[in-house]
């Protein structure tokens, strides 16, 4: 930064760093020469903050007596989120009617043994700046709160009342029943079908199992939910032993000490744990499909409605995230990319991507073309998701089941590093936010008991090769395709015209001839 100088009269005036430092010199005299990088005659050396180590980027882990574990990272800053996490979603629902993990995430931060409403805990929070939230997927149910780091103990407090003493009132529960209604309604009508998509193509790749599972509530199950089956759940999958304690922003004595006083001795509502009853179920793929027939015509009206479009997503079973094929499958989703034609920017923002370079670019009819990456602890899931007018769908099948060969192909060496490169990025952009370092945190050390680094990562990345992409692509490739199918599906391919494309060494469609059309 150039020393911006100014003078008035016979004082010389510095501006440096926002700092204005006055010396004086004789009338007339000349200025000196002013360096920047030389400390400045008469003021006091600065002292910086410093941290140890990796930027104490190190996670802490303490597993308590009852067999929870306790997960910490430190970060400078006045506020810090802390949740439980536990190994409890909609994929342990096989012995239950589906839905009971939705409910749960509506539930959440309801009236306590020791609040009596959802309001005094909101009020309570809100004396320490706090929010809450809980948010259910397949495999984890996660609670958590962002405070000041001060009121780190009414915080814990807090949590572990929420989690083991919620007192699941009637009038509580026939709220929730009205809240899940109104989502179920609501992920019909809205205009972006993505959440729609991603239960159908998990249904069809995972048949009746784990994590094909409904992750919302099915509207026939929605009265079947009452708080003895409630319990009956809680009791099975809500012990120590599947749950972490996590938090970003604290001590880990500090946490430790609270999770000991707070989680280690108490007793849940609903009696002690069975855990004996947990559904250790591997998940199966089974490829197939999945239709909807729908009306699209009307999904957005007003001055500048979205086409009717037809939408598709084709599937293949990935791995799991415990396995070192993890870290290709992610630069390969990377590098395949794509978005909506509408999306704007350049360089950066993966205009370079495969699905944009060879797809949305080429075909101007197509709305989207994204690539999806769903990962779980035993099997994983790539796909991609594509829309277009009803009349060009076998066109639009085509197009992406060429992509999908493709694939096997050997990357270039420069589409490579940039999807490397993005990766990494899109990896410590995230990890910039404290919410999601604490996600980071909790999923990593629920499903493996520690935690792998963001530097750790990004040298697993750095050293993928071409190799390595055209390996794991030739064993996906191998497998079923998954197909979920939603809209008006007229001039949808049969699976087996989809799996025989899929099975080809070009991608092409088996020809079908009409004598009328």
């Amino acid at each position: 930064m150039a020393a911006h100088i100014s003078h008035c009269r016979s004082w010389g005036r510095v501006q440096r760093f926002g700092i204005a430092v006055y010396r004086k010199y004789s009338s007339g005299s000349r200025y000196p020469n002013i360096s920047l990088s030389a400390p400045l005659p008469g003021i006091p050396k600065p002292v910086f903050a410093s941290v140890d180590g990796h930027e104490q980027c190190e996670t802490k882990i303490t597993t308590l007596e009852n067999g929870l574990k306790v997960a910490s990272q430190n970060k400078f800053g006045q506020f810090c989120t802390v949740g439980i996490l536990v190994n409890s979603g909609s994929r342990h629902e096989t012995k239950y009617p589906s839905g009971i993990a939705h409910f749960l995430e509506k539930l959440a931060f309801s009236s306590t043994a020791q609040y009596g409403s959802k309001d005094e805990i909101l009020l309570t929070l809100e004396k320490h700046g706090g929010i809450c939230d809980c948010q259910t997927s397949r495999d984890t149910t996660m609670y958590a709160v962002s405070a000041e780091v001060k009121g780190l103990d009414t915080v814990v407090s807090l949590l572990s009342d929420a989690v083991l003493q919620p007192r699941l009132l009637d009038e509580e529960i026939e709220m929730t029943r009205m809240a899940v209604r109104f989502e179920l309604e609501d992920l019909n009508m809205r205009p972006d079908p993505e959440p729609l998509l991603t239960e159908m193509i998990h249904a069809a790749a995972y048949r009746g199992n784990t994590v094909g599972l409904p992750r919302f509530c099915p509207v026939d199950n929605v009265e079947k939910i009452d708080k003895k089956l409630l319990h009956t759940y809680l009791r099975s999958y809500y012990c120590p032993e599947r749950m972490v304690l996590a938090g970003v922003g604290i001590e880990h004595e500090q946490l430790v000490a609270c999770a000991r006083r707070y989680l280690l001795d108490v007793k849940p509502v609903w009696g002690a744990s069975t855990p004996t009853n947990v559904d250790l179920s591997v998940a199966q793929y089974t490829g197939g499909i999945v239709r909807m027939d729908k009306d699209m015509s009307d999904v957005s009206l007003g001055p500048t409605p979205i086409p009717e479009l037809t939408h598709i997503m084709i599937g293949l079973e990935s791995c799991s995230f415990l396995e070192e094929d993890f870290i290709p499958f992610a630069v390969l989703n990377m590098m395949m990319g794509g978005g909506g034609s509408f999306s704007a920017g350049g360089p950066g923002k993966g205009m370079f991507t495969r699905l944009y370079l060879n797809v949305l670019n080429r075909h101007h009819w197509m709305y989207n073309a994204t690539s999806y990456h769903h990962s779980y602890e035993d099997s994983g899931l790539l796909c991609i998701h594509a829309s277009a007018d009803p009349r060009q769908v076998r066109e639009m099948v085509e197009i992406i089941t060429r992509e999908f060969i493709q694939m096997a192909g050997t990357a270039g060496e420069m589409e490579l590093a940039r999807a490397k490169t993005q990766l990494k990025s899109m990896l410590m952009m995230n990890l910039e936010s404290r919410p999601v370092i604490f996600e980071d945190v909790g999923r990593q050390v629920l499903a493996t008991g520690k935690r792998k680094l963001p530097h750790e990562l990004c040298d697993l990345i750095s050293n993928i090769t071409a190799s390595d992409i055209k390996r794991v692509t030739t064993k996906m490739l191998r497998s079923k395709p998954a197909v979920a199918a939603l809209g008006d599906l007229t001039e949808m391919p049969s699976y087996e015209h989809i799996q025989a494309a899929l099975s080809s060494k070009d991608g092409r469609l088996p020809r079908m001839y009409r004598l009328f059309r």
